[in-house]
């Protein structure tokens, strides 16, 4: 099973801007900012976003490395100001029900396989599974800050296929991917010959094809195993 993690597991996370960048270069590692970075790093976000919508994931040292150098700038010790902005922006807090419900998963044997788009590196992200009680929960964690490429690049559900087979030793159609966006979470997979199960609290989006559960919190998902063929 691959589960996404905002929006179906946990609230969504912030993600960092200029300021965070500029608060974490100068308050918690000390060192002086140039001036303009903060709308620098707005510009290369930009361009970051741009290319996630190709299903590129731009790693946040190239970000930060394209803002330095729009101000022709020396470029600093990037993987600590990383490290520094992480610290310095929260993750996503995972919701106590969706988390007994992964650990519930996790005691009836089947493989899971965390399956997200994020920009937080992937220790960061082990540590919010950590803090939720779910560190030996999943089976692999596939990122699309640690892979490259993003939902619903065809190339991330193959990733999320081979941790599972790896793990579990089944084809894709043997994966279930359950989360919270149409596109990512069940076209996406079902087009790569997944099955998928859509998280959504409200009304469904129109387009949610036939044979796709619609569940209103991840918390359902137990009992909609046991009556799913």
């Amino acid at each position: 099973m691959a589960l996404d993690f905002g929006g179906t597991l946990a609230t969504a996370g912030a993600s960092p801007r200029g300021r965070d960048v500029v608060a974490a270069l100068e308050r918690r590692l000390g060192w002086p900012s140039p001036a303009g970075l903060d709308e620098a790093v707005e510009e290369a976000r930009a361009e970051a976003k741009a290319a996630y919508r190709r299903g590129v994931q731009t790693p946040w040292e190239s970000i930060l490395a394209a803002a330095w150098r729009r101000l022709g700038a020396e470029v600093p010790d990037l993987a600590a100001v990383v490290d520094a902005v992480w610290e310095a922006v929260p993750d996503a807090v995972v919701d106590p029900r969706a988390a007994q419900v992964v650990r519930t998963l996790r005691h009836s044997g089947r493989a899971l396989v965390l399956a997200c788009n994020t920009q937080r590196p992937i220790a960061y992200r082990r540590r919010t599974l950590a803090a939720a009680g779910l560190a030996d929960c999943f089976d692999a964690l596939v990122l699309s800050s640690d892979i490259g490429v993003a939902k619903p690049d065809p190339r991330f559900y193959a990733a999320v296929a081979d941790a599972a087979r790896g793990e579990a030793g089944c084809a894709p159609e043997a994966v279930l991917f359950v989360g919270d966006t149409l596109d990512k979470d069940v076209i996406g997979p079902r087009a790569f010959g997944m099955r998928a199960v859509l998280v959504c609290g409200g009304s469904p989006p129109p387009g949610v094809p036939d044979g796709v559960p619609v569940i209103a919190h991840v918390a359902e998902l137990p009992d909609l195993l046991e009556r799913w063929p």
